[in-house]
């Protein structure tokens, strides 16, 4: 089985994973931070908004199962790509909006997806998606991985819109 890895940022990790995990093809998920520029960060430290690490999701998929274009589809459907620096309650830099390539094909992908969510209406404002190469991935603490599956009744901002 040939695996593919995706990087992505859409606010708090938590909910991020937790829809991410139950897309048929999604073999696994890692939350951590990435983007900025202080060296193994913690929660704490990115919180702050001075180390320019996002909260993002590393996401390893079955291209055969879900394509990385079908991925970004459900990216910007379980989050607003609108809001700069925000997602519902969660305001600083690491909850901003921003996909992560690991190669051009990834890159051209996203920037594809990207103008296609642009062109299709669903967003009365513009998107603010970034779209970057991937740097270092820095794995989140334990208690952050797979939190909303150990904690059932904890906080979630994301929902899955229709398409």
């Amino acid at each position: 089985m040939n695996l593919e890895k995706a990087l992505l940022g859409a606010g708090c990790f938590w909910g991020v994973e937790y829809i991410l995990n139950k897309l048929p093809g999604v073999i696994s998920t890692d939350v951590g931070y990435s983007g900025g520029v202080v060296e193994n960060p913690n929660y704490p430290m990115v919180c702050t908004g001075n180390t320019g690490h996002a909260e993002v999701v590393l996401v390893e998929f079955n291209p055969e199962l879900i394509s990385y274009e079908k991925l970004l589809d459900f990216f910007f459907r379980l989050h607003d790509p609108t809001t700069l620096n925000r997602q519902h309650n969660d305001i600083g830099t690491q909850y901003r909006s921003v996909i992560f390539y690991f190669d051009e094909k990834q890159k051209e992908t996203a920037r594809s997806v990207m103008k296609k969510v642009e062109a299709s209406g669903v967003f009365q404002n513009p998107l603010v998606t970034q779209i970057q190469e991937a740097g270092v991935y820095y794995s989140a603490e334990d208690y952050h991985q797979d939190y909303l599956i150990k904690n059932p009744n904890g906080y979630m901002c994301h929902i899955l819109r229709p398409q």
